[in-house]
């Protein structure tokens, strides 16, 4: 059955016709599930094959779907690490002020509407059904990706939800991501590190120069951590399109931070004229001093610009980030006797930043419940994991996930030396038994693998 629906368009003496065609099929949630992940090529999954270098297809669902970003306000986040926290630190301080807050931020760990969510809660199951029963016509004539179709869920369930603002979190690099095609009232850029090195480049200029691509006329900027070989980057592609840039440690810097408890972090911020504030924060991990003082900058912009942001809502945000976010992954407790952690980085930077943390924390022998995806450089995490730590090598579920017995080769190269485990689950429970009361578990080398585990 089709269904026509007559939309008048900006020329009020025409009138095309455009078309919602019903489902051919009635699907429940998991059915639904599987038609995107069958119909659409998914970058999680499969990597390089899903990768569209352009906004083509983008632009048209944005206009199939009657520009439903341009409905409310948004903010545009891109990094290569931060970028998820510094998100969902956004969100969390705008819903405490009592603003309506859209949040689309990607991947997910253990549930897709993960990606999508409004003041904190996903998207229900019936929204997400309901959207891709509409939407089969354009999925089977553009062929979308599974995260260029995500987003126009994502965009339009906004809409249709009546937020006042929505965070909308870059896929991959930031020039050519689907999520570009929005008109911000700010851009935040974290951190830039060695990450999708086959897309964006192999130096920390030529990423930024992608990451940059986000930066708008008239659309103020914030960067979070000054980089000798970034600043000047972005301060050209700033200054190029006509906008303001600034740079939150020019203003905020992390004098000091302790985790008091495995419940929230302290963290002590020194402003420029020489004050200092503390904050605290439901999320653990190391790099969140940086991410935090990008989102004081962030918040500075914002007030100026009219949104009502006052000192409380900026500390509960900050200290219920996780909370009211459903947050996870990031320097995540999952049990206690043995103490066992996971965490999502997954580069270079991130492992780094895990490790120092890892450091911090007093332990006998690390297990270390590791695996990695086939596409990455892997050679610099290697060189840097510790030798005198027992590694329960192992595989998540997707195609992309490099298979355990070839990383345990490789990283036998490099001194470190563990069992082969087929599943993620029973690498981590092995882990488990074998460790001591003292001893520490970490799982991580991969989203994925974290996201078996949650």
């Amino acid at each position: 059955m089709l269904v026509f629906i007559l939309s008048v368009q900006r020329e009020p003496t025409k009138v095309e016709p455009f078309f919602i065609f019903a489902r051919k099929t009635e699907m429940n949630y998991q059915e639904t599930l599987d038609y995107m992940i069958g119909m659409l090529p998914m970058f999680q999954r499969v990597g390089k094959a899903a990768y569209r270098a352009d906004l083509g297809n983008a632009l048209e669902l944005d206009e199939y779907y009657g520009h439903p970003h341009q409905k409310y306000k948004t903010i545009h986040i891109a990094g290569t690490n931060g970028k998820g926290s510094s998100s969902h630190y956004l969100a969390s301080i705008l819903q405490s002020a009592g603003y309506k807050t859209g949040l689309y931020t990607s991947p997910h760990l253990r549930d897709f509407r993960e990606r999508i969510k409004v003041d904190g809660k996903m998207i229900s199951e019936e929204a997400v059904v309901d959207f891709i029963g509409r939407s089969q016509a354009i999925i089977e004539r553009l062929q979308p990706s599974f995260f260029e179709l995500t987003m126009a869920m994502a965009f339009e369930y906004f809409a249709a939800s009546e937020v006042d603002i929505a965070i909308v979190e870059v896929g991959m690099g930031g020039r050519l991501d689907s999520t570009n095609i929005i008109q911000p009232i700010l851009s935040l850029i974290t951190n830039i590190g060695f990450d999708h090195t086959d897309f964006l480049g192999t130096t920390l200029a030529a990423i930024a120069g992608e990451k940059a691509g986000i930066i708008k006329p008239n659309v103020p900027v914030v960067v979070s951590q000054t980089q000798s070989e970034t600043r000047p980057v972005f301060e050209e592609r700033a200054k190029q399109v006509g906008t303001s840039i600034v740079f939150a440690d020019d203003h905020y810097l992390c004098s000091s931070f302790e985790t008091t408890s495995l419940m929230t972090q302290t963290m002590e911020i020194s402003l420029a004229e020489g004050a200092t504030v503390r904050y605290e924060t439901d999320l653990l991990g190391y790099c969140q001093h940086k991410n935090l003082c990008g989102i004081l900058k962030a918040v500075d912009i914002l007030k100026g610009i009219g949104l009502r942001l006052d000192d409380s809502a900026i500390r509960e945000g900050i200290l219920k980030a996780s909370r009211q976010t459903g947050l996870n992954g990031r320097w995540q407790v999952i049990h206690r006797e043995p103490l066992a952690i996971c965490d999502t980085g997954h580069n270079e930077d991130g492992i780094k930043t895990v490790l120092r943390q890892i450091g911090a924390h007093q332990h006998e022998t690390l297990h270390f419940v590791f695996g990695v995806v086939n596409d990455k450089n892997i050679e610099k995490i290697l060189a840097m994991l510790p030798k005198d730590a027992e590694y329960y090598f192992t595989k998540a579920s997707l195609p992309r996930a490099l298979d355990a017995t070839i990383l345990a080769e490789q990283a036998r190269a490099y001194g470190l030396k563990g069992e082969v485990y087929a599943k993620v689950s029973d690498a981590y429970h092995a882990a488990l038994a074998k460790a001591g009361q003292n001893d520490m578990v970490f799982v991580g080398g991969s989203t994925f693998v974290v996201a078996e585990i949650l």
